[in-house]
């Protein structure tokens, strides 16, 4: 491959250990060569992509200069240059595919701290890639699940600013909360989980003042909307024709059930009020028991009881945080429906409470998930200000040494 790439760097010769920092200076002249990409140089700037990415690993293992040469030529920037230029699905697909390959691999911090400076993935991250691609789709959530891997009090800040108000690997994420393909919905709940296992409370604020009202509503709408396709599924087959359906129905609601209570048990607190009051006042209640209880000729009753009872008594199963499991079981046992009405203060009088507004009541949510972020985003946008990167983490004071977000 490189042997017929001559022309494209002006004669130079291919260095023979592919795993040297020779190697990656003369990628590098490639790169500096091949700056438009064209039909004649779209396979070689792939190929030449994938060996700094293998060259990469060999480094964080052996070799911490290749590091700082790639850190130096700033050579991310052409890995995104590459990709603005809409240079078809084909480079777009390697691309993710590569760069997933090199975050899984990567297992030094001060490695992972060099690719993660200057912003440059987190722009790859908000890059409009075409979702309709079903490849392009299943690389990207598999990209971001991969960083979501590498969270932790350190790396957070190369994705979290709170001086902007900016966390793109979460909010980027939870667009895709319900798609159509059920492994995209499995990778955003396994990315939303590692955030939320983070413990930085700057970082969990945000989450909960600026996403945890517009994602959760829209999470519960979506889960009972399932809800109400299941029950139609079991009045509609009394013939047992569609039992295989019922079955996959069955099944995503259990993964909805286990998904909520592994939020819950995480037990951060201000987190666990929302989603708390959402599954009562949003869910549970007005779906669930209020179906179970209520005439078969009330607007309240959505689902049949049978259903009903049979979806409780998995949510007792399944949940195990005190709180929610105490109170449903009040309702239901004391027949107590004020339980967390508005004239109660159980929960959090945060402003952005449903509960607040005393209503209870499974609705849809007045806007998307998508629309609610936009608008929280510029709400809550601030002042540009420096963000850490590898050579100041924890130094955040050292004005001379960080780097502009």
């Amino acid at each position: 491959m490189f042997g017929r790439s001559r022309s494209w760097v002006g004669g130079q010769g291919k260095a023979k250990n592919i795993h040297s920092l020779d190697h990656l200076k003369y990628m590098y002249h490639i790169l500096t060569k091949n700056t438009t990409v064209t039909d004649h140089n779209r396979n070689l700037l792939v190929e030449t992509i994938r060996t700094i990415t293998e060259i990469l690993i060999w480094g964080d293992q052996n070799d911490s200069s290749v590091f700082d040469f790639f850190l130096e030529k700033n050579m991310f920037v052409f890995f995104l240059n590459i990709l603005r230029q809409k240079s078809g699905r084909y480079v777009c697909v390697q691309l993710l595919q590569t760069l997933n390959i090199l975050f899984e691999n990567i297992s030094h911090e001060t490695s992972l701290y060099y690719l993660l400076s200057n912003n440059h993935v987190n722009s790859i991250i908000v890059h409009k890639f075409d979702f309709s691609d079903e490849e392009i789709m299943a690389y990207y959530i598999s990209f971001l699940k991969t960083l979501s891997l590498k969270l932790n009090n350190h790396t957070v800040h190369f994705f979290y600013n709170e001086h902007t108000n900016d966390f793109a690997l979460y909010t980027e994420a939870i667009k895709f909360f319900n798609h159509p393909e059920s492994m995209v919905r499995i990778a955003v709940r396994t990315i939303t989980l590692n955030v939320y296992k983070v413990d930085n409370q700057h970082m969990l604020h945000y989450i909960r003042d600026k996403t945890a009202v517009p994602y959760f509503s829209n999470l519960v709408w979506f889960i009972g909307s399932h809800v109400i396709e299941l029950d139609k599924c079991v009045q509609t087959d009394e013939e047992h024709k569609n039992r295989g359906k019922l079955s996959d129905l069955v099944a995503e609601h259990l993964d909805h059930l286990h998904y909520l209570n592994d939020i819950l048990i995480i037990n951060c607190e201000f987190l666990n009020d929302v989603l708390t009051d959402h599954l009562l006042n949003r869910l549970f209640l007005p779906l669930y028991v209020y179906s179970l209880v209520s005439p078969e000729t009330s607007e309240e009753r959505k689902i049949s009881p049978q259903v009903s009872l049979y979806l409780l008594s998995q949510v007792f199963l399944i949940i195990h945080y005190q709180p929610l499991v105490n109170a449903l079981a009040d309702v239901i046992l004391n027949g107590d429906l004020s339980a967390f009405s508005s004239q109660t203060d159980v929960h959090s009088t945060h402003k952005n409470m449903v509960s607040a507004g005393g209503v209870r009541r499974f609705s849809k949510p007045p806007e998307s998930l998508e629309r609610s972020l936009e608008l929280s985003r510029h709400r809550g946008r601030k002042r540009t200000q420096k963000r850490p990167n590898y050579k100041n983490l924890g130094e955040e004071d050292d004005e001379r040494r960080s780097k502009w977000w």
